[in-house]
Parts: structure tokens; C-alpha cells; sequence
């Protein structure tokens, strides 16, 4: 099965991204991958300390996770499916993409406002060649109807 992969983040951008990937996987019959990634620098403690931080940090995505699964089961009959990895987000997007045979494309969102669209956008793109599937950028400010049309 063709699965879309979604980067999980704190973003407002990251809502219209996770619509998009739902709408479309349900109308084409594929999956969705919620990739969340955990940076190191957050854990630079104490053992005891960073492994207590790390488990709250799964925790939380764990949490926001499930807001977007919730609407994506009831909304779009898709169950998806939530890969957790430490790192620097760009490469383990790549990793992940090229470990998994099923990820046929990555979805991201844009940001509007003066900031641009966003570090994982703006990075990407620039390295769009060497990313294995293509790259589907959607931006923050869609409206859910203008999204309906396009997926």
C-alpha cells in the first residue's frame, strides 16, 4: 500500500498537511504515516533525567497523535500509523522515506506568514533531488473545502 508520510510537529501549518494526506489516501485507496521525531539536544541531562524527559516527549506526541488519528478515522476511514525517531528532522525524514518502500509520498505543510514557510520546507526543498518520492507542500492557510478539491 502506497502511505503518505506526515511530519508531526507543533505547527498550525502541520494541520492542513495531516487533512491533505488523510483526504487523499482515502480517495486513493493508500495509507498514512505520522512521522515524529525527537531531538537530541532535548535530552542532554542527567541519564536519569533526559530518559524521564524522553518518555514525557513520546507521551505528548503520543497525545497529539491521536487528535489528528481521531478525525482521520471518523473523517476519512483511515487508520494511520505513527513511527517515533530520534534525530535531526531532516535526516531522519530521509531515513525514514528511504527505509520505508511504503512512504510513495511526503507531505508538508507551509507556514504563511513573514518567517516564510517553515525550516523543514525551506531545507527540503532545496534537496528535493536527492528525497526518493515526491514532496507535496501544502499551504497553512487552505481552506478544508479548497483541500477537498485538490485531494
Amino acid at each position: 500500500m502506497r502511505k503518505f508520510l506526515v511530519v508531526l510537529d507543533d505547527s498550525a501549518e502541520c494541520l492542513n498537511a495531516m487533512r491533505f494526506a488523510a483526504m487523499r489516501a482515502a480517495n486513493t485507496g493508500g495509507g498514512v504515516e505520522v512521522l515524529a521525531i525527537i531531538r537530541p539536544e532535548e535530552f542532554n541531562h542527567w541519564i536519569g533525567v533526559g530518559d524521564l524527559m524522553r518518555e514525557e516527549a513520546r507521551e505528548q506526541i503520543n497525545t497529539h497523535f491521536e487528535e489528528f488519528a481521531e478525525w482521520m478515522r471518523v473523517q476519512q476511514n483511515i487508520e494511520p500509523e505513527l513511527v517515533i525517531r530520534e534525530g535531526e528532522p531532516i535526516p531522519e525524514i530521509i531515513s525514514q522515506v528511504t527505509e520505508d518502500p511504503e512512504v510513495g509520498v511526503l507531505v508538508l505543510g507551509a507556514g504563511t506568514g513573514s518567517d516564510g514557510p517553515g525550516p523543514l520546507v525551506s531545507a527540503l526543498t532545496r534537496m528535493a533531488s536527492s528525497i526518493p518520492v515526491p514532496v507535496t507542500i501544502i499551504s497553512g492557510d487552505m481552506t478544508e473545502e479548497r483541500l477537498k478539491a485538490v485531494s
